[in-house]
């Protein structure tokens, strides 16, 4: 695979049913995070063109909502297939956008068709249901209720940078399926991968209109989307701070948001150290730690947290760093920003007395993994998302003190437990304040078809497929009245 980008395209967005250039006349630039220079360019898309693209969804999406469920499914069968047809292409898109390693773009390219299939299978079986009057005390045996989803008409699906492919078809597919129509703004450094991912399902020959996907400036059609009349749920996945301000700004619409995480792996004295040290090592390190559900601190009792801290530091060193060409775990972060704020977040915990084990290199945006003990509350690395791939390990005297320090976070995304107690096991993970707790394993998101949710400022909420199928429906009832 040539790193080198010879010609550089600039890609068009996908408005009420066609590939055009944005009136705006502008650009943007994507730079690659490992290649560090720009690899294409995409369209700032425009507040009118926004406007006639929720419209032609809207138009769209009566015809489409018309269709049975086998219907709409065959489309997204068709787009499945175009996916894994063109998972080559599409994985190295990815790569050179978001610097994630080549096998592993390929992997998510095809878990994602895997879930748009699954999608359409677990749409067909939302059966609904009717109600007897009279099972009411009183009721009357002359009413009969029939309960059926519905659509809820236009979503705006908003896409992160991390998984530009699979986060993004989460979205949209139960949404086509539950019969609605979509505006899709995928990350602008993720843009390129949501592109080459909308091509493909436009090949399905699905109805003009029903999607459209709008890159551009946050400033210009961000809050604009956020607050258009015509949109009538939005489904978010990115950071808590976003979160924030689109619930703030969105008003009387259904909102599911997938935020940050500061996800703690609780080790217990009696823990299984080769377990907890591959699935700490596979959870917070993979993709540089650009992951919500990466394990971020490392809560271990006083036991074992010096063996605990050298078996890390082990693996830790033979970890591979450099290019996604090469299949690196650890890469370059997405940006220059963001690598300087892991570097402040470890700079700060040092100042303070944390004790550097291994890492503390860089160069530009890569940051090699760092492993950081004695790390202690008033340390900034024990608290905030760092999106990176930094590990602070602090140690704790009790199961009660862990919980405790787990809990103290804004954040309750996921948490790990590891023990070979199952009684201590479920104990801890009733208390922890987390959407999911993983026990003898590393958090992660999946499989797609278990609920994934998030508390506190990790989210609101609950995606998984049937989860998203639910939320981007409603139910409807109609009353039969019986002579």
């Amino acid at each position: 695979m040539a790193s080198n980008v010879s010609e550089l395209t600039t890609y068009n967005a996908f408005l009420a049913g066609e590939w055009k250039k944005s009136s705006s006349g502008e650009t943007i630039a994507i730079k690659s995070p490992y290649l560090r220079e720009t690899i294409g360019y995409v369209q700032a898309v425009t507040q009118d063109e926004v406007d006639q693209a929720i419209q032609a969804a809207h138009e769209a999406q009566k015809s489409w909502a018309l269709l049975s469920l086998s219907e709409r499914g065959a489309y997204l069968e068709r787009w499945a297939d175009e996916l894994e047809k063109n998972d080559k292409e599409i994985a190295t898109a990815i790569m050179q956008e978001v610097g994630k390693g080549y096998n592993d773009a390929r992997k998510e390219v095809v878990r994602t068709a895997d879930l748009i299939r699954y999608t359409v299978q677990e749409a067909l079986h939302l059966h609904g249901e009717s109600l007897r009057g009279d099972g009411f005390p009183g009721g009357s045996q002359k009413k009969l209720g029939i309960v059926e989803r519905v659509p809820l008409g236009v979503v705006l699906a908003i896409a992160p940078f991390n998984y530009p492919v699979n986060l993004s078809a989460s979205k949209i597919a139960p949404a086509l399926m539950a019969g609605n129509g979509v505006i899709f703004k995928p990350a602008t450094q993720g843009s390129i991968s949501g592109i080459k991912m909308v091509e493909a399902l436009s090949r399905t020959g699905l109805p003009k209109g029903i999607i459209s996907l709008t890159t551009g400036r946050g400033s210009v059609i961000g809050d604009y989307l956020v607050e258009h009349k015509g949109i009538n749920m939005i489904s978010f996945t990115g950071g808590s701070s976003t979160g924030r301000h689109l619930s703030q700004q969105s008003a009387m619409i259904p909102l599911v948001l997938e935020l940050g995480g500061k996800d703690p792996a609780i080790v217990c004295e009696d823990a299984d150290l080769d377990v907890a040290v591959k699935s700490i090592m596979n959870g917070a390190f993979s993709y540089s730690g650009q992951r919500c559900t990466a394990i971020k601190r490392v809560l271990v009792n006083e036991k074992v947290a010096d063996e605990l801290v050298s078996r890390l530091k082990a693996e830790v060193e033979k970890l591979t760093v450099g290019s996604p060409e090469d299949d690196s775990t650890i890469v370059p972060l997405i940006d220059d920003k963001a690598a300087d704020f892991v570097q402040g977040l470890i700079d700060d915990a040092l100042d303070k007395n944390a004790t550097l084990v291994t890492g503390n290199k860089r160069e530009d945006n890569l940051l090699y993994p760092t492993l950081l003990d004695n790390v202690t509350e008033e340390m900034k690395v024990a608290w905030i998302e760092p999106f990176g791939p930094v590990l602070p390990v602090i140690h704790v005297q009790s199961d009660d003190e862990a919980i405790a320090l787990a809990n103290k976070s804004e954040f309750g995304l996921q948490a790990s437990v590891f023990t070979q107690d199952i009684d201590r096991a479920l104990d801890v993970a009733r208390q922890v304040e987390a959407g999911t707790v993983q026990i003898n394993g590393r958090t992660e998101r999946g499989p797609d078809h278990f609920p994934f949710l998030g508390v506190k400022a990790s989210g609101m909420g609950v995606q998984g497929i049937h989860n998203s199928l639910i939320s981007m429906s409603r139910q409807k009832v109609t009353v039969m009245n019986l002579k």
